[in-house]
């Protein structure tokens, strides 16, 4: 069984050209993230990634290009595949909450530095891609 999950990268434009990604720090894991979550069932991959980046981030967003997933065995060992789409913040303000305790608005360069997992470089790139 796979299971499912989906998320985005949030960017915004930054002042003096080029881009800003919004990175999450989930306190249970000591990591930082794109915003993303588990689907729940009979939802839809697009639904659940706007459901959990508003969860998580309080931000309501556009979409955008669909990105690169990543495919991983998740803490119990479960195959999790998560899909992630290019997002712009419309609305909207951050909260810090038990799941969240932190976000961060970083240039696109910093991001791969900050970000606590390899398999994130590669749908971070893909963002890149997309809005070149």
């Amino acid at each position: 069984m796979t299971v499912r999950a989906a998320g985005g990268i949030v960017y915004r434009k930054a002042d003096g050209g080029g881009i800003e990604i919004l990175l999450v720090h989930r306190p249970r894991y000591d990591d930082w993230s794109f915003p993303k979550g588990k689907c729940e069932a009979g939802e839809s991959d697009e639904d659940c990634a706007r459901r959990e980046v508003a969860e998580e981030t309080g931000l309501e967003v556009e979409f955008g290009p669909q990105l690169a997933s990543t495919r991983y065995l998740d803490a119990r060992g479960r195959d999790k595949r998560v899909r992630y789409w290019a997002m712009v913040p419309v609305d909207g303000r951050f909260e810090p909450h038990e799941e969240i305790d932190q976000v961060r608005w970083v240039p696109a360069a910093e991001a791969e530095s900050l970000l606590s997992w390899e398999r994130d470089l590669e749908v971070l790139r893909s963002l890149e891609e997309a809005l070149s």
